[in-house]
């Protein structure tokens, strides 16, 4: 098993659904994002999104890919897009090279704090960390990605051809 330094938190009041990064959040992470992506598009009385990512200090190109996802799942079910609160400048630059503005409002501070936000426990597939799950999670993610804007287009491509690639023999 990877280790790392990254949390998620959650917490679901009034129609609006939070989700706190913490720390550094890398590819091991990406079980539970795809998990909460998946389960924001059930979830009733749903009105809003808001990502907070002032305690992040990195979030690595696969779990971005994640968080456009929760966009993703959300688009046309909610009358605004999804906000993300973001005050670290590396982590906003980010962001924006990536073309996040596109599906997400980026704002520095929420309009309301919300602090009771549980602690996610880690799906099984981050626990177990198997080699084949998580290059199809990468691969997953950087697909999201190149979608997104041609500069990610161009830099992710030799990426995914890659672990197409290695998907590929690996099934035969």
């Amino acid at each position: 098993m990877i280790q790392h330094d990254g949390r998620l938190k959650a917490a679901f009041e009034s129609g609006v659904f939070v989700l706190r990064l913490c720390g550094d959040v890398r590819l091991t992470l990406c079980a539970t994002l795809d998990n909460q992506a998946q389960r924001l598009a059930d979830i009733p009385g749903l009105k809003a999104v808001m990502i907070d990512l002032r305690e992040t200090t990195n979030v690595d190109s696969t779990a971005l890919g994640f968080l456009a996802k929760v966009a993703l799942a959300v688009k046309g079910r909610l009358g605004q897009s999804p906000t993300i609160v973001v005050n670290n400048p590396d982590v906003r630059r980010m962001l924006d090279v990536m073309g996040f503005e596109k599906f997400f409002t980026l704002v520095e501070a929420p309009l309301v704090e919300l602090d009771a936000l549980a602690e996610l426990p880690l799906a099984r597939a981050d626990v177990e960390a198997e080699e084949e799950g998580l290059k199809q999670r990468i691969l997953e993610a950087h697909r999201i990605l190149m979608r997104i804007n041609d500069h990610n287009r161009e830099q992710f491509q030799p990426l995914v051809e890659l672990l197409e690639e290695q998907l590929h023999h690996t099934a035969e």
